[in-house]
């Protein structure tokens, strides 16, 4: 636990809180204990309006419907999961016995809806300012104003690009890597027999996003 708090950069007064941010409900049900269900649905607002204040602030220029768009990839699934592996969040879970025996640790929606958990945990434990910082340190990465993008407006992006020179990009399944419960696809879109570029995702969606992002930057039409 104190190495959680390390790494989340956060002590907690009422430990309570963190442990049942990392009591998946499998476990819960199993030892009569909370589970982080309810906190997962405070996170969930926490989280956004941290990364709505911290958009807003920092993108002054961006309009709303942008703003919108880029939000949502950093709130998503896939985003989440990245910044729980990254500090190693799967290890603290506390799983029953089939739930660990199928992989709950590695679980994209596990690891991300204990993520929002903690956000949560800290928010109460510590208020909206205690918990704004451990957002920030958790997708620290994702947060860099250098790194910001439109990743969900990769795809129509490009194709906007290329209908200029009468041209359409097409997304090409490559293969899949991981085990079923998290799953890498890997895509890479091509203009007629030009490939343009490549990319992975937790979904086929986002592999082709990504790809199309790779495109958009060796096009040096994405910073």
């Amino acid at each position: 636990m104190e190495r959680l708090c390390d790494k989340l950069g956060y002590r907690f007064k009422n430990r309570e809180l963190l442990v049942t941010a990392l009591t998946h409900p499998s476990y819960g049900g199993d030892h009569h204990v909370p589970h982080y269900q309810r906190l997962e649905f405070l996170g969930d607002a926490v989280l956004e309006l941290a990364v709505s204040e911290y958009l807003y602030s920092e993108l002054p220029e961006v309009d709303e419907g942008r703003l919108t768009r880029i939000r949502a990839a950093l709130v998503r699934e896939e985003t989440l999961c990245r910044a729980a592996r990254r500090i190693g969040l799967g290890e603290f879970i506390r799983l029953s016995v089939g739930e660990e025996r199928s992989g709950g640790r590695n679980k994209p929606s596990i690891l991300s809806d204990v993520m929002e958990a903690v956000f949560a945990a800290v928010y109460l434990d510590g208020g909206f300012e205690r918990a704004v910082q451990v957002v920030r340190i958790a997708l620290r990465d994702e947060l860099n104003p250098r790194s910001l993008a439109d990743p969900l407006d990769a795809k129509s992006r490009l194709q906007e690009l290329l209908q200029r020179d009468g041209g359409m990009p097409s997304y090409e399944y490559l293969s899949m890597e991981g085990p079923p419960h998290a799953p890498v696809f890997f895509y890479r879109v091509c203009d007629g027999e030009r490939v343009l570029g490549s990319g992975s995702g937790s979904s086929k969606q986002n592999a082709q996003q990504a790809a199309a992002s790779d495109a958009l930057k060796r096009m040096g039409a994405l910073s």
